[in-house]
């Protein structure tokens, strides 16, 4: 059986040569594979054959990661930048190779040697994939790609002009959390004149991805994108019924929690109810939590918590340090947001963030790193296609870690540690409702691609009274016009992504529930789930793990009523300003 070749284990992030894919050549040689594939005589020929695509796909995946990574890390560079431009338009030309390679795999004469050697799960995943593409959308795809990047290089020129620096949008985000409410309210009111000012790019970006992706689904012989969206997903165990499903347990269950504690909230904070968009990012009246000391500190603590957690986490973290795999600073010139990804060849994650002296410093070193640790733990994992499982599992990695990290809380936060934890299970709650907004938000436009962008704004705010009420509309620029989901990078660049983070928050509060009688238990439940990595459907992960389903009327049971008492209780007994 094969283990997915030779590799080198330690080398750094920096030290990783990067080479331009030659598409051409690397098409040249799949078809040759291919029909190669096609005329083995045994399954062992087969599966060389096999093997050798897969070190293909690994080095692409490698160079893919770390020109994307360099790039984030520095927008302006202009080498990288030339090389997204040259990987966005030729890399769908590739997909149209492996496509065909995937059709003779699925028909192969050896199909029982492989189910036997590796499952049944490669050929469902692979079935899906097939359902993905086709030779006559390799043009939208590669101005997709185009308009994606161009999105991306648009937030992160963001240079605004706040407390006498031009700031990127990352390095505001400690002014929109600020106690005193007259620069919480100017820091918002700025970021959000940034996006008005970009109006028209962004709402003339996002109509020619809605056209060119509904083209897509269009030329494949979809009704709309909807379905194809979920086949891009690698929906393998759910469809669209049961995210309805999903979403109705949310309006009528976990709205009304929601809705009473940001009531509570405006109350702690004494101002008025429905909430300001400035007012409702501030969760006490003396400030959020914030961690305590340097960068390096809560790097230096982040090290000390994945020792003492497990000796698999201790492994981890020291491999990742060592080889420099993280780039979490923010700085001019570097793209926002965050995001883990992995490098085949190297068999090594990749953390990016923007550090800005808000908790989410600390949710970088627990979500991005919970990603990371899983990648790490399945690094040899083969086939390739069993190294990750769907979206929605690999974000129980990273939202049960946030929560495994409770009991070095204190480390990160010191006197903010009751503070965080009060505001870090009420933000998951809350969280729900908002991210179940953004899926419903695309559903419908997908549904109707031939809408204007001022129809897509009207929907936004209809949709922002149903999940989350508690918001006031009209006040803050942008935002109050219905606007505020031109912020929300997934819905320009990964459709319908959004639902697997609610999907997985719902099975992380589980976990965490699980750590109130034993954190030991939790663990295990976890590194069980983590240890399955993509062999098993994302339903089989969570009932295999010994969790519930979050399908149904989840949220009616007894899971949020855990939650909701232990913030009752925790309100009772710890004075919260």
């Amino acid at each position: 059986m094969k283990s997915g070749g030779s590799f080198q284990r330690m080398i750094k992030f920096s030290e990783i040569h990067y080479s331009r894919p030659d598409t051409a050549l690397l098409v040249e040689k799949i078809n040759s594979l291919t029909e190669n594939f096609k005329s083995a005589k045994s399954f062992d020929e087969a599966l060389n054959i096999f093997d050798n695509l897969e070190k293909i796909q690994d080095n692409v995946e490698t160079m893919y990661s770390t020109a994307y990574t360099r790039h984030m890390i520095d927008t302006k560079d202009e080498f990288y930048d030339g090389e997204m431009r040259y990987l966005d338009e030729k890399l769908p030309l590739l997909q149209e190779a492996m496509q065909t390679f995937s059709l003779a795999f699925f028909d192969s004469p050896f199909r029982n040697d492989f189910e036997k050697s590796y499952g049944s799960l490669i050929f469902k995943k692979i079935e899906i994939s097939l359902k993905t593409f086709s030779p006559e959308i390799i043009t939208e795809l590669q101005e997709e790609n185009k308009l994606v990047t161009d999105y991306s290089k648009l937030i992160a020129s963001a240079q605004i002009d706040f407390d006498g620096e031009k700031r990127t949008l990352s390095q505001l985000s400690p002014y929109k959390l600020s106690a005193d409410d007259e620069v919480r309210e100017a820091a918002w009111n700025a970021e959000g004149q940034f996006y008005a000012d970009n109006a028209d790019k962004l709402d003339n970006l996002y109509d020619d991805l809605v056209k060119l992706r509904d083209t897509q689904a269009k030329k494949m012989g979809y009704e709309n994108y909807i379905p194809l969206g979920y086949n891009k997903m690698s929906r393998e165990s759910y469809d669209k019924n049961d995210v309805e499903l999903f979403r109705k347990s949310v309006r009528d269950h976990l709205v009304p929690v929601a809705d009473r504690l940001y009531r509570a909230q405006a109350k702690r904070l004494g101002v008025s109810y429905p909430l300001t968009f400035a007012d409702a990012a501030l969760s006490f009246r003396t400030g959020n939590p914030k961690p305590q000391g340097t960068s390096d500190d809560i790097l230096a603590h982040a090290k000390k918590f994945y020792h003492e957690l497990s000796p698999e986490t201790a492994e981890f973290i020291d491999a990742l340090y060592d080889g420099e795999y993280f780039d979490v600073l923010s700085k001019k010139g570097k793209a926002g947001g965050g995001y883990c990804t992995f490098l085949p060849d190297c068999r090594m994650p990749f953390i990016f963030a923007n550090f800005n002296n808000t908790s989410h410093d600390v949710d970088v070193m627990t979500h991005e790193a919970g990603h990371a640790f899983a990648f790490y733990m399945s690094r040899d994992f083969y086939p390739s296609v069993y190294r990750q499982p769907t979206n929605e599992s690999c974000e129980v990695h990273s939202m049960s870690m946030e929560f495994l990290a409770w009991d070095w809380a204190e480390g990160f936060f010191g006197k903010d540690t009751n503070k965080y934890k009060y505001h870090h299970i009420s933000a998951a709650l809350t969280f729900i409702p908002y991210g179940t907004m953004v899926d419903h938000f695309q559903h419908i436009v997908y549904e109707n691609p031939e809408m204007t962008p001022a129809m897509r704004h009207e929907e936004w705010k209809k949709l922002l009274a149903i999940y989350m009420p508690w918001m006031k509309l009209g006040e803050i620029t942008f935002y109050g016009e219905g606007k505020g989901w031109q912020r929300q990078s997934h819905i320009y660049q990964r459709p319908f992504y959004y639902i697997d983070y609610c999907l997985a928050q719902t099975v992380a509060l589980q976990c965490w529930a699980d750590m109130q009688s034993s954190r030991d238990k939790a663990w295990e439940k976890y590194l069980h789930f983590v240890k399955n990595a993509g062999k098993l459907t994302f339903s089989e992960l969570v009932v295999d793990a010994g969790f519930e389903l979050p399908f149904g009327d989840v949220f009616g049971g007894s899971l949020v009523k855990t939650v909701t008492d232990w913030i009752d209780n925790f309100e009772k007994s710890v004075e919260l300003k």
